[in-house]
């Protein structure tokens, strides 16, 4: 059907995401598709379980606006547990519809025409649109590259009046880099004596390797006071299609989150919560997750230890970088496209991560496989770029 209506797009620049692009571009082409981040095998069938059983026991109305009760006193006692802190189950913790709604109201409920939101460059997709969405303007501090490092002299210099809202991420999407607890010092120090919010998304939260250890606000009494905090159960528990995530903050920001949240989700599936805070009772099944993942990021990066990709540091997420400068001179949009038609393999371009479109000849790929997924990955990769003995 077409319209006659003249339509005057709000954002004639916004486009589909590179992740809906590249996951058609795969499926079209038969490529193994390591461009989107989700796990392409199943989580645990207790959980299942858990939320048949409360499907069956009739728990299938609304729950309340800010999540099932169980649930949010599941979530306080984890980051109490992880992180010292115990946040409030009534006024401090909300239950959301995945992540990314989490992100959107978070903004949506701080950021007002004109104000500024520090965000640092390679950023997370979602953010940006976010900000424009309710008429705030984002600023772009640069991880420097290769290890993706933030330069916090640059952000002091990008503070201004207008600052109202700086977003971190971290484990950090797409680079795999994490945020020290030396970092969280340096942006206390930024930040004292003013009213900027911290909007902290730290969806892989339980995806650290080699020991390191997840420097979340929530453990550093300046910034939590100051804190939206938002993690994911699609992450942890391997059931992104679920969309179910929240978020811990100080009463008075979660008040302001909440006036948001009513009307733009008001509430999350109900049966699904509640199987969750049956299921995060046994904490083995989110404090083993960096195991679980590290063995798979050891798996790729061996698979692919022949091939003439620069792996770059992975020190968290599901997420590995790589150079592909000693194979083409291509850009890397055009690199990627390449690779997907021609190799039978489906990555990300780290250039659309970039506001300027910079480009470090980089490209991501999603190790959250099963292993033969990984492994038919490899086996075209080393076909396409090894020479034979």
């Amino acid at each position: 059907m077409q319209t006659s209506l003249q339509i005057d797009s709000r954002f004639p620049q916004m486009g589909t995401t590179i992740f809906t692009v590249m996951s058609r571009m795969a499926a079209e082409c038969g490529a193994v598709n390591l461009s989107q981040g989700f796990p392409d095998f199943q989580a645990d069938p207790a959980l299942f379980d858990a939320v048949h059983k409360h499907m069956c026991q009739g728990r299938n109305q609304y729950a309340p606006m800010a999540g099932m009760p169980e649930l949010r006193q599941a979530i306080s006692d984890k980051v109490a547990a992880l992180y010292g802190p115990r946040y409030d189950v009534e006024s401090e913790v909300t239950v959301t519809a995945g992540a990314t709604q989490a992100l959107f109201t978070a903004i949506a409920a701080f950021v007002r025409p004109g104000d500024e939101v520090i965000v640092f460059d390679p950023v997370y997709d979602s953010y940006v649109p976010t900000i424009e969405t309710v008429g705030g303007k984002a600023v772009y501090a640069r991880l420097q590259f290769p290890d993706y490092t933030p330069d916090w002299a640059q952000v002091a210099q990008l503070i201004t009046p207008k600052t109202r809202m700086i977003v971190l991420n971290s484990p950090h999407n797409p680079t795999g880099s994490l945020l020290t607890a030396v970092d969280l010092d340096k942006l206390v120090e930024l930040l004292r004596g003013t009213n900027i919010v911290v909007l902290s998304d730290e969806v892989y939260e339980h995806i650290l390797f080699d020991g390191e250890k997840h420097a979340s606000l929530c453990a550093h009494p300046e910034l939590a006071e100051r804190s939206i905090i938002v993690s994911s159960f699609g992450k942890t528990y391997h059931i992104t299609g679920w969309k179910i995530g929240y978020v811990v903050s100080p009463a008075e920001l979660m008040a302001e989150f909440r006036k948001v949240h009513q009307f733009n989700v008001f509430t999350v599936h109900t049966p699904s919560q509640l199987g969750l805070a049956e299921y995060m009772q046994d904490a083995s099944r989110h404090l083993g997750l960096a195991g679980f993942y590290q063995e798979k990021r050891d798996f790729f990066r061996n698979l692919l230890a022949a091939t003439p990709f620069e792996l770059l540091p992975c020190r968290g997420t599901y997420f590995q970088l790589a150079r592909y400068s000693a194979i083409s001179d291509l850009p890397d949009r055009a690199f990627a496209e390449w690779m997907t038609r021609e190799v039978g393999v489906a990555v990300i371009p780290v250039s659309v991560f970039h506001a300027d479109g910079h480009d470090d000849r980089v490209v991501r790929f999603c190790f959250a496989k099963k292993e033969e997924t990984l492994l038919a990955a490899a086996e075209r990769l080393c076909k396409a770029f090894v020479k034979p003995r």
